[in-house]
């Protein structure tokens, strides 16, 4: 049986011997989206730090239906933070992408922002003397619900080894409110929640994850397909070996 308490003491700890050893003196850069993943590596944070040396950056594009709840999270943890629109610089990319002959397609479209989010966040960590904190949990991992170098991207990962049943499980031990950790997944980009985009519910994908049983053969095949297309996102660059 999952122990979301002693799963949190550990994940802090972790967090703390993190920056104790490679990040002494830095602070923590989370970016908020108003989910319960990046809304747990906060409260993670500011457990192992202190919320001084915890800073959320707010990313919406344009107009975010639901930009209230990254504040209402920053406020509940009392986190320095900043709001960075990331519109125009999305906007300004695909658009010079289209004056050069080519037009984005739909999986540039949704890649973009993540890739302009992480490059906002690693721009922000290098003015708040960060490390730029990575939010995604084991079960969007597995399956690749990530973009690489986008929201994959990050300097230590609380949740990496996590499922979605077990960051909430932590979410409620850390005492956040059910609006957030209960919130409905989505990726704030092709409009669908994560459940519509993968077709099956993490529910079941947890189960596979941590018993090896799924009761529809479909589903398994296609979270084991999704799985191994998409490892290359969770493992190093390969390099051509020099041997002289």
């Amino acid at each position: 049986m999952f122990d979301a308490r002693r799963i949190k003491g550990s994940a802090v700890s972790w967090i703390r011997g993190y920056f104790e050893e490679k990040g002494r003196g830095c602070c923590a850069v989370v970016g908020i989206s108003g989910g319960k993943d990046s809304s747990v590596t906060a409260a993670l944070c500011v457990e192992a730090l202190g919320k001084n040396r915890v800073f959320g950056v707010l990313m919406p594009r344009g107009e975010q239906y639901d930009i209230n709840i990254s504040r209402e999270l920053v406020s509940i943890l009392g986190i320095k933070h900043c709001e960075v629109n990331i519109k125009d610089s999305v906007d300004a990319l695909l658009a010079s992408i289209n004056a050069a002959g080519m037009t984005p397609t739909r999986q540039a479209e949704v890649n973009t922002p993540a890739r302009i989010r992480m490059t906002t966040l690693y721009a922000v960590s290098a003015i708040v003397n960060g490390r730029v904190v990575n939010t995604c949990n084991l079960s969007e991992d597995w399956v690749g619900y990530s973009t690489k170098f986008g929201d994959s991207a990050g300097d230590l990962s609380p949740l990496a080894n996590l499922t979605v049943t077990e960051v909430r499980a932590v979410g409620r031990e850390l005492g956040l409110p059910s609006n957030i950790v209960d919130k409905v997944p989505e990726d704030g980009l092709s409009g669908l929640s994560d459940e519509e985009n993968l077709g099956f519910t993490y529910a079941v994908l947890d189960r596979y994850i941590r018993e090896g049983t799924c009761d529809d053969p479909a589903v398994k095949e296609k979270i084991d397909t999704l799985h191994k297309q998409n490892l290359h996102k969770l493992q190093l660059m390969p390099c051509f070996e020099y041997n002289p």
